[in-house]
């Protein structure tokens, strides 16, 4: 649990160096260098542990559409950074939860009940209500967090369908070099058709520093979350991934001096609430049918 609060509090610090580096550097750009430096973070644990011996070449489509979906999801996160307050950004995520419960019951025939469904429906009404002061000012940029929690409620789908086959530091090292030349296409994309958040750029020093801390923290948050949850159950470790919003709060107001408003906060509180209703009565079926649900213990988002 120490592990996973941890891992909470560097998550948002990786939003706050985001949106630091948004000022002079494009979303591609910031995505790119952080596969590139999470790549470099992996090396000596893949090194290490062998890992590498097991890599799967079969499955290498598998991880290129991994990849490219996370891509999406991060540059469309960043290019929300960019005008959005990281709390608020970080609150609207918080529904992929929420829609990775109905994409289960889609296509991994999870039975869903009509509690968690009712809660499903909650949590959006939540998202919508800190949405909809965010869209007044910037329009549908405030949307792009639902996008981000899309793809990462995929990501999750995909990597569950992965976790029994191959090995965790495997899986993320080759998602981060699949990821290198998807946004090398785009950036190329964006430099040709004169694309503002596709283009490369070259950054300054202080902008650079940023994007190499955006995948250190990265990096780091990951390896801790990854301990956690093979050191104790999901049901478990997965309400304290909610302590990030508190994180998230925290760091945006001591770096941009962001604090949302009392309708943002009950937003907030209905997305956690929801959030919270749902992995309850997950970890309830967990418990009547043990067999079938192991799997969701593989690995943290």
């Amino acid at each position: 649990m120490g592990l996973m609060i941890l891992a909470m509090m560097i998550t948002p610090l990786v939003d706050v160096f985001s949106k630091l580096a948004t000022t002079t550097a494009s979303p591609t750009a910031i995505t790119a260098a952080r596969f590139l430096v999470q790549a470099l973070c992996m090396l000596p644990f893949v090194i290490r542990t062998g890992s590498w011996r097991r890599f799967s070449w079969r499955l290498s489509g598998y991880h290129a559409i991994r990849a490219a979906i996370t891509t999406i999801s991060m540059v469309c996160f960043v290019a929300t950074l960019a005008v959005m307050e990281v709390a608020d950004a970080v609150a609207i995520f918080f529904v992929e939860p929420i829609i990775l419960t109905i994409l289960s019951g889609i296509f991994l025939k999870e039975v869903i009940g009509w509690r968690r469904y009712s809660a499903c429906a909650v949590g959006f009404l939540g998202a919508m209500i800190v949405i909809r002061p965010s869209f007044q000012d910037i329009g549908l940029v405030a949307l792009l967090p639902v996008v981000t929690a899309f793809c990462v409620a995929i990501f999750a789908l995909m990597t569950r369908a992965l976790a029994h086959r191959e090995d965790p530091w495997a899986m993320q090292f080759q998602m981060s070099l699949w990821g290198l030349p998807i946004c090398a296409v785009l950036l190329a994309i964006g430099q040709s058709q004169d694309i503002a958040f596709l283009k490369p750029s070259l950054p300054d020093p202080t902008t650079l520093s940023w994007m190499i801390g955006v995948g250190v923290l990265a990096s780091l948050s990951g390896i801790l979350a990854i301990y956690a949850f093979r050191a104790a159950p999901a049901s478990v470790i997965a309400p304290l991934q909610y302590f990030e919003i508190v994180s998230a709060t925290l760091f945006g107001w001591l770096v941009f001096h962001d604090f949302p408003d009392p309708v943002k906060w009950l937003g907030i509180a209905i997305i956690v609430g929801s959030g919270l209703f749902i992995i309850w009565r997950e970890r309830r079926a967990a418990s009547r049918q043990p067999v079938t649900l192991s799997a969701d213990t593989t690995l943290a988002p």
